[in-house]
């Protein structure tokens, strides 16, 4: 089955080449010195305080900056701030802000502008998803509840200099000003557009949007005003297509300049000559996980969640499936970013699995199993399918477009659901402050709804412990009772794997989205 599965597939990719090679666009009809590249969902929003997902982030990236970003070391380092001063035990941040930086609407940013975009965030009236991200300011609460006109630990001192002070110590708080909602952003621009400021942003970034035809493509021109590295295309042209033998195809005659490799095309690509030296790759600091809805039966039964556990081989998928592109699970916090041992609970038992799963009187149950477009998701949904239906279960999958996906996961309606997180900043807390903290369910990222208050409690310590070995323990315990809970089922830290045109030159694959500016990629 599997060979003639692999037969008609290599048939249909044949009749797509075709044909699209006489109608797809032609090398001739790109846009002169653009770089293209694919993308497999229409973005939700391009205002970085709304977005909450990899795909927006990525974008924004080249759009916006923030006072800081990482270096290709994971380090803290200046970007609109030059400097900054760490006070207090770690309480107060002082932050320099650069002479002459300007948004694209030819105004200098200030540090009243960082102040307005930090407090967006938290504004009671908007709903902003990402008010975790500065709700340690001090008076961020009480700006949020409407007791207070103003976040009174976000202080102007003059034009070029800005303070925060934090409710109390926290130890990730400068890994999340490299964030994509710590972007900052004009007023003036905000005001003007409204709802509109999503399709049309304003920032301070190497790109600016030029056109976005929703569904279809986005393009965005080079700044000739940004202030640090010199951008060598004139634009990015981002193509939407959900499908990946449709995107492989579009890539081999020349209409994308790089593409992520999708795990059917893996193989190919490695074993030909033409290819096999236009890879790259990178660990990626990621989880990819089934999750359960742990607030509504059947799974906010924990036994039913480890039984669902113990029944898929998540080793043999690895290595078959995926080719032994990324590392074992054994938590939700990346093992590079884990300081610390765990034991593996996690065993592939079937018998035991059927045995609970009857048990429970969930035989013979539908189970509705929710994931997004592209043909990777409904692939691996299918192999996890089979392991479930094989111990009783009778699980319907269905496929979504992804903000009807995410809007699903996010209100509850599925039972299962497969996705993935990718690190916002290089700190354990990202695995598990807004996956597993019952603060954030839903929108937040807790989309299991999970909640223990126990993990909580070891959470929110560590992130208020400044000294690292003490603050992993706390982590480590957190992790633990999230472990023996199971709202996930922990598959894999993916490998990042990339291809590229042979004129495409310097290109990088970093771990984390928000460290690509575009600005090093040439022809």
């Amino acid at each position: 089955m599997k060979v003639h599965y692999a037969i008609s597939k290599a048939f249909y990719a044949s009749i797509v080449l075709a044909i699209l090679s006489m109608f797809s666009c032609s090398s001739q009809n790109r846009l002169e010195g653009h770089v293209y590249y694919r993308l497999a969902n229409n973005p939700t929003t391009l205002d970085p305080a709304l977005i909450v997902d990899v795909t927006g982030g990525y974008i924004s990236a080249k759009i916006f900056n923030g006072l800081v970003r990482l270096d290709e070391n994971l380090n803290v380092i200046p970007d609109i701030a030059e400097k900054w001063e760490i006070r207090d035990n770690g309480k107060t941040y002082i932050f320099h802000i650069r002479h002459g930086v300007y948004f694209s609407n030819k105004r200098e940013v200030t540090a009243s502008d960082f102040k307005y975009s930090f407090q967006r965030n938290l504004s009671p009236e908007g709903r902003f998803p990402n008010t975790w991200v500065f709700s340690k300011i001090l008076g961020a609460k009480d700006y949020m509840n409407k007791r207070k006109e103003d976040v009174s630990g976000i202080e102007v001192l003059d034009k070029y200099t800005l303070k925060i002070r934090l409710e109390e110590q926290f130890s990730p708080f400068i890994y999340l000003l490299t964030m994509t909602p710590a972007y900052v952003v004009p007023r003036e621009e905000v005001e003007r557009a409204g709802a509109d400021f999503s399709a049309h942003p304003v920032g301070t970034g190497p790109f600016i949007v030029k056109e976005w035809k929703q569904g279809n493509e986005l393009i965005l021109s080079r700044n000739k005003g940004y202030f640090a590295d010199k951008v060598k295309v004139k634009g990015i042209v981002y193509r939407i297509i959900p499908e990946d033998l449709t995107a492989v195809t579009e890539f081999e005659i020349g209409n994308i300049d790089m593409i992520s490799i999708p795990v059917s095309e893996y193989s190919r690509f490695k074993g030909s000559p033409k290819w096999k030296n236009m890879i790259s790759s990178v660990k990626g600091l990621n989880t990819y996980y089934l999750g359960f809805n742990c607030s509504r039966p059947p799974f906010n039964n924990i036994r039913l969640r480890r039984a669902v556990s113990s029944s898929i081989d998540r080793d043999k998928i690895l290595r078959t499936f995926y080719e032994g592109r990324g590392r074992l699970a054994k938590g939700p916090v990346p093992d590079i970013l884990r300081k610390w041992d765990l034991p593996s609970v996690q065993k592939y038992d079937p018998v035991e699995a059927r045995r609970i799963i009857e048990e429970e009187g969930m035989k013979g149950k539908t189970v509705n199993f929710y994931v997004t477009q592209g043909e990777d998701q409904l692939d691996i949904a299918e192999i996890i399918q089979s392991y479930l239906n094989s111990t009783g279960l009778n699980v319907k999958i269905k496929q979504l477009e992804w903000s009807a996906y995410k809007s699903a996961i996010n209100n509850g309606e599925a039972d299962i659901f497969w996705l993935s997180w990718w690190a916002d900043y290089p700190d354990p807390e990202n695995f598990l402050f807004p996956l597993f903290q019952s603060s954030n369910h839903g929108a937040g990222g807790n989309r299991t709804m999970y909640t223990s208050k126990e993990a909580d409690k070891f959470i929110e310590t560590g992130r208020r412990t400044l000294l690292p070995e003490e603050r992993n323990r706390y982590y480590r315990m957190a992790e633990e009772i999230i472990i023996q809970d199971a709202p996930w089922v922990f598959f894999w830290h993916k490998t990042d794997l990339t291809i590229r045109q042979p004129n495409l030159k310097s290109y990088k694959t970093y771990p984390i989205y928000s460290m690509d500016k575009g600005t090093e990629v040439s022809f």
